[in-house]
């Protein structure tokens, strides 16, 4: 079975426990680089400096019910892949930029 997340960027909502926690961690040991967000900025930013000691991770204090904010895959895309990027909407949890 091949692995191809590696070096995909993931960005996941509700990072901050749980099973987005739980996502963000096994995604990060599948070599993915992963995007937080949540609204308890210092759960997720603790949770990116654990995934930064072996790969990479950035945190986005995040509210998903809230739609005047940046949006995270944008914020994501300009800082973890600003050369080659394409969003693909997802109606879930993940999704996963390319």
């Amino acid at each position: 079975m091949s692995n191809n997340i590696k070096g995909k960027v993931v960005v996941i909502t509700g990072a901050s426990s749980g099973l987005g926690e739980a996502a963000a961690r096994h995604l990060a040991e599948q070599g993915a680089i992963v995007a937080l967000g949540a609204r308890r900025l210092d759960r997720i930013q603790n949770l990116a400096e654990e995934i930064k000691s072996n790969g990479k991770a950035l945190a986005i204090a995040t509210d998903v019910g809230q739609v005047d904010q940046k949006s995270i895959g944008g914020c994501s895309r300009k800082k973890l892949r600003p050369h080659r990027c394409s969003y693909k909407q997802c109606g879930g949890h993940a999704c996963i930029l390319t």
